[in-house]
């Protein structure tokens, strides 16, 4: 998550829920976006969606979480923009997205004189002008490995996309997943994929939602509220387990959903906590400490393995997946 705070967005009021489609076609590589890309391989038509979303079982989505940091610690010793980390990183995700069947295109971009890239993966076979988006930052801060900021929400986007695949499904609308580039300079990665939206591109994103630190170790639970219609389909999954939820305002403006919103695309999105102190009363609602940070090692070397709630990546990860499922069916 970025540390700064960016600016004023605008607010949307109305989710533009997906229609279901009697059939799909299979994608090319240009995924409505400007730039050069490298395209994987389209996978044939799969059986129609399942009604329930499939548990995400936290111990893959940890297994991602160990391989990135390994990797990041193999490189440098971080994720930062330019760095040899990223680009590991992106190099290993999109490998594994194209041998699931993504179709999978980086988008270059250049900041601060050095190269990065958006990694965006379509699954095959479904709708392209009602498309339901779900992001994270793949990038740290220079000099942390990044485990809960930033590598905890690509981890859990990253389970989602290859157990959809898994299935087999098929959803009625476009499922569209996005690593971004360079979050921590200011959501530059996510900014250049918007500004290079066409109209009609624009207009088929029926919904955003991100994951930026979702596995924070004295972990409260917090929804984006900017569009209603979105928050509530998360939070109604935490409501039916008894869990508690608040908006996430610690997170306004300052990562990937805020070029999002700018652009008036419905947005929401899941996030277990950053710098503040948790509360004594949120210590009770959630059981954690008082007094502490909710992730006591927010843009600091500690941000290892250790500094991560498997609890919270659990329901993050089940959580975001209801939402997709809910979402494009």
């Amino acid at each position: 998550m970025a540390r700064v705070r960016h600016g004023t967005m605008r607010a949307v009021t109305r989710f533009r829920r997906p229609a279901a489609r009697a059939a799909a076609t299979v994608l090319t590589g240009c995924l409505l976006l400007t730039g050069t890309g490298t395209a994987g391989t389209a996978a044939a038509p799969r059986p129609a969606a399942t009604a329930t979303a499939p548990d995400i079982d936290v111990a893959d989505v940890r297994s991602h979480l160990n391989d990135l940091a390994a990797l990041t610690e193999a490189n440098g010793g971080d994720r930062a923009h330019g760095g040899p980390g990223y680009a590991a990183a992106v190099d290993h995700v999109q490998a594994l997205l194209d041998e699931a069947g993504y179709t999978t295109t980086r988008q270059e971009f250049t900041h601060a004189g050095a190269t990065g890239w958006n990694l965006i993966a379509e699954w095959p076979g479904s709708a392209t002008d009602e498309v339901l988006m779900a992001g994270a930052h793949l990038d740290s801060v220079p000099g942390v490995l990044g485990v809960n900021d930033n590598g905890s929400g690509a981890a859990v986007l990253l389970e989602l996309a290859l157990t959809l695949a898994g299935t087999g499904a098929r959803p009625g609308a476009g499922v569209r997943f996005a690593w971004w580039g360079a979050e921590e300079l200011g959501m530059v990665g996510s900014g250049h994929y918007v500004d290079g939206l066409d109209d009609g591109a624009r207009a088929a994103v029926t919904g955003y939602l991100n994951t930026d630190m979702v596995g924070s170790a004295n972990a409260g639970y917090f929804v984006y509220d900017d569009d209603p219609a979105l928050a509530t389909v998360l939070t109604n999954w935490f409501d039916t387990r008894g869990i508690a939820t608040e908006p996430a305002h610690e997170m306004s403006g300052r990562s990937d959903h805020a070029p999002f919103l700018a652009a008036d695309i419905p947005v929401s999105g899941l996030f277990t906590g950053a710098g503040l102190a948790m509360t004594e009363e949120q210590a009770d609602r959630w059981g954690g400490t008082a007094g502490e940070p909710f992730d006591p090692c927010y843009h600091r070397v500690c941000d290892d393995t250790a500094n991560v709630s498997d609890t919270a990546l659990d329901r993050t990860a089940d959580a975001l997946a209801h939402a997709v499922w809910e979402l494009t069916a």
